[in-house]
């Protein structure tokens, strides 16, 4: 009775065994797997940058006085020439009336000395009196004529200081904060000045590479000098503070001579036409330059994971086995699509959709069409 006890046993383990067998071969499941071949790509390297009106004006005044009028708002687009502040001094109105005056005592000067000259020739002629009365009587006329010319440049001093009291605008652009109020006391020493005002018709973004930054760039470039590299340069991108991007494209310029020994940088700008007026002077934006790449290495971005501000992704091994890999990307433009720099390469298969899974796990590789995949991505993408 105990023997056929361990004979019926044997078929339950046999059976176990058998099932177990069979669920491991179920566990294999299907998994996308692209295999990695070069392509076409534009990708973009982003700089932080803060931008500058093409012409920023302080307006600062020229005389002391208070300030009698504000003849704009704050934030008022000016064109060139108008009239900005009026500061109230009367000194400067004395001193015209001061150098009037002075003007036409120096006149009547000048008219007595010319008399005192022509009584003196006829009766030098007649040899009543000497030659020296007559050259006396001109060197007075000569002295009474400069006279009369000092009181007309100081009149015309006196003038220009009452004409700087009234403040015109320099260029067309757009008035900043006012930090002074009707009867403040200003000079030409003040240290804030009465306004900023510009010019955003064209903005200028700056933006700063370090060394290592400034070789890999000129070196992507074509072009033998740093002019020709510029100008072989396709249009670049600004990128405002809330993420939207600008819809005018710019254009490079170099914005200093080499590099900053303090800093250890070198200053670009780009240019981009502010029509719009959307752009503000003093803005913070991020400049995005593109780099167009031959043989690039394409994956979706949802093929990549983060642990550890490291990137990784799935490679299918030997046996279908799969490893996790740790690799560097670069973003392209439409955001989809990450560059792999380092990692893998060519050839290597990828696992598009199995970011659940687990080093050293078996699947059955499903294959992408590569040029499918890229082509419903970039058409999601437009």
């Amino acid at each position: 009775m105990k023997k056929n006890k361990y004979i019926l046993l044997i078929p339950v383990i046999l059976f176990s065994c058998a099932k177990k067998k069979t669920e491991k071969k179920q566990e294999i499941q299907s998994y996308q797997v692209l295999t990695l071949s070069p392509q076409e790509v534009t990708v973009y390297n982003d700089f932080p940058a803060s931008v500058q009106g093409q012409n920023v004006v302080e307006i600062k005044p020229m005389v002391s006085g208070y300030l009698q009028d504000i003849y704009v708002p704050e934030g008022a687009s000016v064109t060139k020439g108008q009239l900005l502040f009026r500061i109230k001094n009367p000194q400067y109105e004395q001193d015209i009336i001061t150098a009037k005056a002075a003007i036409k005592s120096a006149e009547a000067n000048v008219n007595a000395a010319r008399m005192n000259v022509e009584k003196a020739r006829p009766l030098v002629q007649q040899e009543i009196v000497s030659k020296y009365e007559l050259s006396a009587a001109q060197y007075t006329l000569q002295s009474q004529q400069a006279a009369l010319a000092q009181a007309k440049a100081n009149l015309a001093n006196a003038q220009t200081n009452q004409g700087y009291t009234y403040i015109r605008s320099p260029q067309s652009g757009t008035i900043g904060l006012i930090p002074y109020k009707i009867g403040a006391l200003v000079s030409s020493t003040t240290t804030d000045p009465l306004t900023i005002l510009s010019n955003t018709t064209n903005v200028f973004a700056y933006f700063s590479l370090n060394e290592k930054e400034l070789l890999n760039f000129m070196n992507s470039m074509k072009g033998n000098t740093t002019a020709e590299k510029l100008h072989n340069m396709p249009p670049v991108t600004l990128v405002l503070a809330d993420g939207t991007v600008y819809p005018e494209k710019g254009r490079l310029e170099t914005a200093g001579g080499g590099i900053n020994s303090s800093t250890g940088t070198a200053t670009f700008k780009a240019i981009f036409n502010n029509g719009l007026g959307i752009i503000q002077n003093g803005a913070s934006a991020t400049i995005r330059i593109p780099s167009n790449l031959d043989n690039a290495l394409l994956i979706p971005q949802t093929a990549v994971y983060q642990m550890q501000d490291k990137s990784f992704v799935y490679k299918v091994t030997h046996g279908n086995m799969v490893m996790s890999e740790a690799v560097t990307t670069s973003p392209t433009d439409d955001g989809n699509f990450v560059v792999i720099n380092s990692g893998v390469k060519a050839g290597d298969q990828l696992v598009l959709n199995g970011l659940n899974i687990s080093d050293s796990t078996v699947i059955k590789p499903k294959k992408t069409n590569a040029a499918d995949l890229y082509r419903n991505m970039k058409s999601k993408a437009n």
